[in-house]
């Protein structure tokens, strides 16, 4: 196996090089939770692993509870589907909080603060009243709980991690957040081997080849953690040496035997390019700068046969969303081609 076998495989797995699935939501629990800073980019993640996608069917996915976009795996946003939030937020809760109350003490916030802040925010969305970060922020400087409004970001954020609050109904282009306990059906709990485990299985059959590194740096579990876990498994999946590193993946993939060259537009924070502690098999070095900054900022990425080929942003031209492309070398007629389809195909995904 070589670096383009690794890229070809994550394709497959990845829902990028063939479509499989038909409801955005069955997109997210396959893939176990995604990367979802750019919200309005984000949701092309999904619909980029989807025929025919559109950004309205992604929305009522939202809108309908069956997507959560939350804080949860390592202290960022995710999408993660409704019947896994509270198993793996019991997982990856015990490691996140902390880091998040380390960020409110940078900020000068007092454990104090947070009881009196969640009772009005319970109170707030009880009965399924769903509201905005800013209403929430509104509210509880008027009761003079909190002085500063940006400070609101913080308190929802721990409440997202004790599961008392997740994300809602979408109020134009704004999330809102909801009552957990109101919004999503309760579900099985899984003992801490179980959760590991499952999450551990999804993550190699969605996103392998990878390594034990990369697993550990896209849930924020320790690497004794993904030791154990890979040992209690390991019958499903093999391991390949491959560029002085060890790949796992299922042991069971049937690639499909198209060659044609496969050309993706994909989101900043794309689970195909965040997903991985050691990046080398996406771009080379010279280029690594031009689409990922050292403070952990993604651009948009072309993609050709897995490999980033140069970036892209969303623009409108007469209203309507387009796509302006930047090659890091001259690109060929062939794939300027395919980047024309692509540009059409996420137009589309507007209608």
């Amino acid at each position: 196996m070589n670096t383009q076998d690794i890229l070809k495989i994550r394709l497959h797995n990845h829902l990028l090089g063939s479509a499989t699935l038909q409801e955005p939501h069955e997109v997210v629990s396959y893939m176990g939770a995604m990367q979802s800073q750019a919200f309005e980019m984000a949701k092309w993640g999904i619909g980029a692993r989807l025929k025919g996608a559109t950004n309205a069917a992604i929305e009522d996915a939202i809108n309908t509870g069956k997507i959560i976009r939350t804080h949860i795996l390592r202290p960022t946003w995710h999408f993660v589907a409704a019947e896994d939030i509270r198993w793996m937020l019991q997982l990856s809760a015990p490691r996140v909080k902390p880091i998040l109350m380390g960020y409110w003490k940078m900020r000068g916030i007092e454990k104090s603060v947070y009881t009196p802040a969640i009772r009005v925010i319970e109170k707030l969305l009880e009965n399924g009243n769903h509201l905005t970060r800013q209403e929430i922020g509104d509210a509880l400087i008027a009761q003079g709980i909190i002085a500063d409004p940006d400070l609101t970001h913080c308190i929802t954020g721990i409440a997202e991690i004790d599961g008392i609050v997740c994300s809602g109904r979408l109020k134009g282009n704004k999330q809102t957040y909801a009552l957990m306990h109101e919004w999503i059906p309760k579900t099985e709990k899984l003992c801490k081997e179980e959760a590991l485990e499952r999450l551990a299985r999804t993550f190699f059959t969605s996103h392998g080849p990878a390594t034990l590194q990369d697993f550990c740096w896209w849930s924020g579990m320790t690497l004794t953690d993904a030791k154990k876990v890979m040992g209690q498994m390991k019958h499903d999946f093999i391991c390949k040496e491959v560029n002085g590193r060890t790949f796992w993946m299922k042991n069971d993939i049937v690639l499909p035997t198209n060659n044609d060259d496969s050309l993706l537009l994909l989101p900043p924070f794309d689970e195909f390019v965040v997903s991985y502690k050691d990046r080398s098999e996406l771009i080379e070095d010279h280029h690594y700068g031009k689409v990922m900054t050292k403070n952990g900022l993604f651009s948009p990425t072309v993609m050709l046969n897995g490999e980033i080929i140069g970036s892209w942003k969303k623009v409108s031209i007469k209203g309507k969303p387009n796509v302006e492309v930047s090659f890091f070398v001259k690109p060929t007629k062939k794939i300027e081609s395919l980047v024309e389809k692509k540009v059409k195909e996420f137009s589309e995904y507007y209608k």
